[in-house]
């Protein structure tokens, strides 16, 4: 589907805390969830065929360049799971309507 039109997804934002040492750290940001539509493209998966392996699903996420401060340490709930980001989003600047982000997902188990 188009990333205008798209499917929902709600995305956490990157912020940055001080933790009880002192430390600066990268967290998913308690303010969000902030609501946008993308698109979703299956990239790979790796289904578990004997209890107690890991089943892997990774989609790649086409979301609107309006998008800003999400890193690795962002979080993304879509079609009713959470998902972590897997690789740095990657700007595609293209024409007005073509550009976008591309964010890697992976399911949490």
């Amino acid at each position: 589907m188009q990333r205008r039109r798209g499917q929902k997804a709600r995305i956490w934002k990157t912020a940055k805390v001080t933790d009880k040492r002192g430390n600066e750290v990268l967290v998913a940001d308690g303010d969000g969830p902030h609501e946008v539509r993308a698109a979703f493209i299956p990239q790979r998966s790796s289904k578990a065929e004997v209890p107690g392996q890991q089943q892997i699903n990774i989609v790649r996420m086409l979301v609107d360049p309006a998008l800003s401060d999400v890193t690795l340490w962002s979080r993304v709930e879509f079609d009713g799971r959470q998902w972590d980001i897997v690789s740095p989003p990657a700007y595609h600047h293209g024409s007005r309507r073509t550009r976008h982000w591309g964010i890697d997902i992976r399911e949490r188990p």
